[in-house]
């Protein structure tokens, strides 16, 4: 079969078990540059492999990013009998230590999510009001939801009689339900009344979270409030940790503050780390890996529920 037949059909072998797979056919498609799509998968060379890994740049992630797009590739060809050898190298460099994400300490939230901080932030502001904002980041933190999921929310998957949203079809194709706490849920039955208010539309499928004329929410829109939001807020980075605080971590912080709480609580953290995957949408442990960068309070408890342990408590 010709490389280009061949990537097509793992592309499609991928999504049709359950993968979007989209930044990997594009990588798999970008190396049809560097090889002859044309021709059969043995032609390739690891000389063609090592040109399309290297790139023009310096060693980045992304590197790491093509390498496993093109081993997946030619483990799909050779158990198809579409290749007999891999032309991967045998060895790679070592990609850079990815940066720790910033887990925002209580006070710091407490300064982001601030009604009179907010709505400070968004004076003059002609798209995204100060409560829509406030919303989004609520949501974000108190249910831990990616941006895409909360922006992407409509009327119908919120349930407010039995405060649980409805996330569709997400990063691995899958949809779950997200239970979230009262005080989320009466923020959420607040905001109801106001877009309604504001001549928003009202149809099941309409987006709960809009702009002021009803356009979806844009990354980039909301990630100016929020670089807004911090500095007025005095929330910077740390040494060692990002310098510049992303939005992406208050999802973070929400997975480091629910582990913390659970060793405070003395409860089986083991146990819970599955529902936590789930409840994060993850499609299996580690992915939730991720997300549980060891803060100085997160080590206290653990380093706490061990001596218990070491020490012979029960229950510990």
């Amino acid at each position: 079969m010709m490389l280009r037949e061949a990537i097509e059909q793992y592309i499609l072998w991928r999504r049709a078990h359950g993968a979007k797979f989209t930044t990997g056919a594009n990588l798999l498609r970008h190396f049809l540059g560097y090889a002859n799509g044309d021709a059969a998968c043995d032609a390739v060379t690891t000389t063609q492999v090592l040109a399309f890994l290297v790139g023009k740049g310096p060693l980045a992630r992304h590197r790491e990013n093509k390498h496993y797009a093109l081993a997946g590739f030619w483990r799909h060809a050779i158990s198809r009998g579409h290749a007999m050898r891999s032309p991967l190298p045998n060895s790679e460099p070592k990609s850079p230590p990815r940066t720790p994400p910033y887990i925002y300490s209580h006070d710091e939230l407490r300064r982001l999510l601030d009604l009179a901080t907010v709505a400070s932030s968004r004076r003059g502001a002609v798209q995204l009001d100060a409560v829509t904002f406030r919303t989004l980041l609520l949501l974000l933190y108190g249910a831990g939801l990616r941006f895409s999921e909360a922006t992407g929310l409509t009327l119908a998957d919120v349930d407010l009689a039995e405060d649980v949203l409805t996330i569709r079809a997400t990063k691995f194709y899958k949809s779950r339900l997200v239970p979230i706490g009262p005080q989320l849920a009466t923020v959420l039955a607040n905001y109801m009344p106001l877009r309604r208010r504001g001549g928003l539309a009202q149809g099941e499928t309409s987006f709960l979270l809009t702009n002021r004329d009803g356009t979806r929410l844009a990354s980039s829109t909301v990630q100016a409030a929020f670089d807004a939001l911090r500095r007025i807020a005095g929330v910077h980075g740390t040494a060692g940790g990002r310098q510049i605080p992303r939005l992406h971590d208050l999802r973070h912080s929400f997975a480091v503050h629910s582990l913390t709480a659970w060793y405070r609580q003395g409860a089986d953290v083991q146990r819970l780390l599955p529902v936590l995957s789930t409840y994060l949408g993850h499609s299996d442990l580690e992915g939730t890996k991720v997300y549980l960068s060891m803060t100085p309070e997160l080590l206290q408890q653990a380093s706490l529920r061990f001596a218990r342990y070491a020490g012979g408590a029960q229950n510990a």
